[in-house]
């Protein structure tokens, strides 16, 4: 049996159904299900997205008898409706519109009152005994067909439409200037001028007349529909949304309704709830004389829904049941698109509403209150990016977008929401002083490194010409819940003049600037920001969340202020404390460290890392007190030494001076640390094997930190974590050794502490043999932002070059997401699932995490769930999304049962 390509609906029965989403597209579905319940739904037939998959598999050819079924389905309709396509005395048109089975609004594309020609034209004039009407149709008809189905610009169009209505309609009006000559004020006799216009705009670009076959017209905008599924407006769009895995769109091909045949007639958008705050009021606006294209277009202020009560009470009432038995039906607040011809209303699509963060929680909570649905289905419905949007300062809605575009200057890659505003300031110490002095600043560099760490924490925001989204300034500007915007090609810095430019505009140090990282753009002058506040119903849905899931959430956290914070939004403990970050907090631990790197002996780096001993106890301790009992894993040094140290000669000098030895001995120190290729080199627990000092200090912090915590009533558990290990004997050598220094320290206290003892599995060897180092490590934990890197063979920091293009489906499209956003579940996923087995089958009850920026993504946080890990750590600001996400994971790991 032939493969069915096109589904029917109408007359009140539906070929399709409202599950078949995949197949039928969003749109489809829903016009099938509104059908189905008996609701006022113009007829139509659907094509399957399995055609859009063939088209584009196929080099844009469609599957053999796809214009068969089309043939056969058009005159389906033509005999339920009575009318033929394009008839030159009564006829039918169509609209021909898009549908994926995710909403995409606005990305794709559709086309109204298909079939109108110079015949058909006149022939719903004298049916509807309304010229007007019938000539503004076929000029909206030329227009979208030539722009959509053609790819000619719009504006040359509407320049025309424009010469009209300013040299005709206004002169014919007397409309004053300063006021605009509306489209509906345009006349029959200005639309006959018009439209041999438009045709000659069509002309000059395709060199042939207007179709005037409607079989061809069809196909044109079926053509097109399906082709804007690969424009970069709907590409670029399923990136951002991380919508991967779907077949394409579907084509709705739907019989006409009007909305502007006067005004007993009008089109309309309402939302079943309010999407803005989630109140169960009605709301929705509608323009009264108009087609669906008008709302969006904006041409004229709609009116609020509830007028539609006092201008049309029979079809509000109508409209109100719908309402009703659409949200009894899908359970969720619906989108709904209606027209009203002639005082004769039609449902024209439903789907799930776009809504607020803030309305999210109240809707699920309120529909689990009302019975509508369960707790399970209110936490599916909940998303990360709900619960993101709940912490960030934003741009105060009252700006008008006037405002916000006359002082936009430019955009880069969004890589932290949030909006930041304050004084530009290029250096981390400026960042430092200034901040300290209580000035608001943004943090403008080329690129940060670990040295601009303290500058960052003190900045409101972070402006980068390079990077992506998991560049150094976005992965710690994320794990503060800082706003930041990275890869803006267009900014250049000139550093000696404390200077920087976008494009033509120039500023200097200390001028302002706005960046919003939910959408990367940068605005001049400080704008005025908000900060929404958490809503009641979040801590219910939250409790729930904690409830359902079995997967444990910690977060990643350098200072007693990140562990409180990791707390506070539900943090179990913390997976990943980095100990080099503490090294950057002061002037004088900076020293400290350095001296300790530039020291060519033992002794002397002992005596320099006995200066930076008390810092760090200190700091563990306020870590251990906020953590309150709950675990800690603590990385030992992890990044290459040469980050520590500075690099000019000025500032090579300054720190000869510091510690009284010779500018040339710190230069040619400086000088043997350097790495062609520093990520592989040097670095991690091969500090430790060289530097054994460095791990005796680290440890006899922790432990005494730990003893004097415990002394004094306080819970400890900390795990001492070994960074980029490769080998069994490597690790039991670095093992061997902590725990000589714990015991002494245990010894010298009298105080017992239980403590771990364990390893990152972040390179592709230690995963292999993870058999082999379990039988040292007490703990795994995951580094999955190294051991994507070493797996891919890929820079997370130089990758957003090329990158993208493994991720674009219109390139390689390789990735189906960013793999050091979203897990590489096939590759670094497969090395997890091996080592997470293999370290198991050595020690059954060895402990599990993951602390990758992959910890806070809900793909990954699945992954995690489904092979067996007991935790992941993130920032703290993703923690909710984690334990939301491990929730999710739970409840689908039962339904998949």
């Amino acid at each position: 049996m032939a493969e069915k390509y096109v589904y029917f609906f109408g007359g009140g029965k539906a070929e399709g159904k409202g599950d078949a989403k995949e197949l039928l597209g969003g749109k489809g579905a829903g016009l099938a299900e509104m059908t189905n319940l008996g609701l006022p739904v113009p007829a139509g037939f659907t094509i399957t997205t399995e055609v859009c998959d063939q088209f584009y598999k196929n080099k844009r050819k469609y599957p053999d008898g796809l214009d068969k079924e089309v043939r056969e389905h058009l005159e389906r309709l033509e005999t339920l409706v009575g009318k033929k396509l394009g008839d030159a005395n009564d006829p039918l048109l169509v609209s021909v519109r898009s549908g994926a089975a995710r909403s995409m609004p606005g990305m794709m594309e559709t086309v109204l009152n298909l079939g109108l020609n110079d015949k058909s034209v006149e022939g719903l004039a004298r049916k509807t005994n309304n010229r007007r009407f019938a000539l503004d149709g076929y000029r909206r008809f030329i227009v979208m067909y030539g722009a959509i189905a053609i790819g000619i610009p719009r504006e040359e169009f509407d320049h025309k439409f424009d010469d009209i209505k300013e040299n005709k309609t206004r002169a014919r009006l007397n409309i004053p200037k300063g006021h605009k000559a509306l489209d509906t004020d345009v006349n029959e006799a200005e639309l006959e001028q018009l439209i041999p216009l438009l045709k000659g705009v069509y002309k000059k670009h395709t060199g042939k007349d207007f179709p005037q076959e409607p079989i061809e017209q069809l196909w044109g905008a079926i053509d097109a529909v399906f082709g804007s599924w690969m424009a970069d407006k709907a590409v670029t769009y399923r990136e951002i949304e991380k919508i991967t895995g779907l077949k394409g769109t579907a084509v709705n091909i739907v019989q006409m309704v009007f909305g502007n045949k006067g005004e007993t007639s009008g089109t309309g958008v309402c939302f079943t709830r309010d999407p803005n705050n989630g109140e169960n009021t009605f709301y929705g606006d509608l323009l009264m004389n108009a087609q669906g294209e008008d709302v969006v277009a904006g041409i004229r202020t709609p009116i609020h829904l509830s007028e539609l009560n006092l201008k049309m009470p029979r079809i509000y009432e109508q409209l109100c049941d719908v309402r009703l038995k659409l949200e009894k039906n899908y359970k969720d607040m619906q989108d709904i698109e209606f027209t009203v011809e002639e005082e004769k209303l039609y449902i024209l699509q439903c789907r799930s509403g776009k809504r607020s963060p803030m309305a999210a929680f109240k809707i699920a909570l309120d529909m689990v209150n009302e019975g509508l649905i369960t707790r399970e289905e209110a936490l599916l419905r909940v998303t990360d990016k709900d619960i993101e949007g709940l912490f960030y300062p934003v741009i105060d809605p009252n700006i008008s977008q006037d405002e916000l575009e006359a002082k936009y200057l430019g955009s880069g890659i969004d890589a932290v929401p949030g909006a930041a505003a304050g004084q530009i300031v290029f250096t981390a110490k400026d960042a430092e002083e200034w901040a300290a002095n209580g000035r608001k600043v943004i943090l403008v560099r080329r690129e940060t490194s670990p040295e601009d760490v303290g500058g960052m924490h003190a900045a409101q925001g972070i402006l980068t010409a390079t990077g992506g989204k998991t560049s150094h300034a976005a992965v710690v500007a994320r794990g503060w819940g800082k706003c930041c915007i990275v890869g803006c090609d267009a900014l250049y810095i000139d550093y000696i003049k404390k200077v920087m430019s976008i494009g033509d505009k120039e500023f200097k140090e200390g001028e302002e600037i706005t960046i919003n990282g939910s959408n990367g753009n940068i605005y001049q002058t400080s704008l005025s920001l908000i900060k929404p506040e958490f809503p009641d119903e979040y801590y219910t849905v939250m409790k729930w969340a904690d409830e359902f899931r079995r997967l444990g959430v910690r977060t990643n956290a350098d200072t007693p202020y990140d562990a409180q914070n990791g707390v506070r939004l539900g943090a179990e403990g913390i997976g990943l404390c980095r100990t080099e970050h503490m090294f950057f907090d002061t002037e004088e631990r900076r020293l400290a460290i350095q001296e300790m790197i530039i020291a060519d002996t033992v002794e002397h780096r002992r005596t320099a890392l006995s200066k930076l001993l008390p810092f760090q106890r200190e700091d563990f301790k306020g870590i251990f007190k906020a953590m309150d009992g709950k675990p800690v894993t603590i990385r030992l040094i992890d990044p290459p030494l040469h980050e520590f140290v500075p690099h000019t000669e000025h500032e090579q000098r300054q720190l000869a001076d510091k510690i009284g030895v010779t500018y040339e001995h710190v230069s040619r120190r400086v000088e043997r640390l350097h790495e062609a290729n520093p990520m592989l080199g040097h670095r991690g627990c091969r500090l430790s094997i060289s530097y054994p000092e460095i791990l005796e200090m680290q440890v006899r912090a922790i432990i005494e930190a730990a003893c004097e915590c415990q002394g004094t009533g306080s819970k400890v558990f900390p795990e001492i974590m070994h960074p980029l290990v490769i080998d069994k004997k490597e690790l039991k050598v670095l093992e061997t050794k902590t725990r000589e220094v714990a015991e002494a320290v245990i010894a010298e206290k009298g105080v017992m502490v239980e403590y771990l003892v364990g390893t990152m599995i972040e390179v592709p060897r230690a995963a292999l043999l993870a058999d082999r180092i379990a039988e040292v490590a007490e703990f795994f934990s995951f580094g999955t932002n190294d051991l994507t890197q070493l797996t891919l063979g890929m820079s997370r920091d130089d990758a957003g070059r090329f990158l993208p293009d493994y991720v674009d489906e219109r390139k390689a499209g390789v990735f189906k997401a960013d793999p050091f956003q979203s897990l590489d579940q096939d590759g670094v996923g497969m090395l997890i699932k091996m080592a997470a087995e293999k370290g198991r089958a050595t020690r059954p009850k060895l402990k599990l995490g993951l602390c990758g920026e992959h910890g806070g993504d809900p793909a990954s946080v699945e992954f995690c769930h489904r092979n067996g890990l007991d935790y992941v750590s993130c920032s703290p600001f993703r923690v909710p999304i984690a334990r939301l996400s491990a929730a999710q994971a739970a409840i689908k790991g039962k339904k998949n049962k």
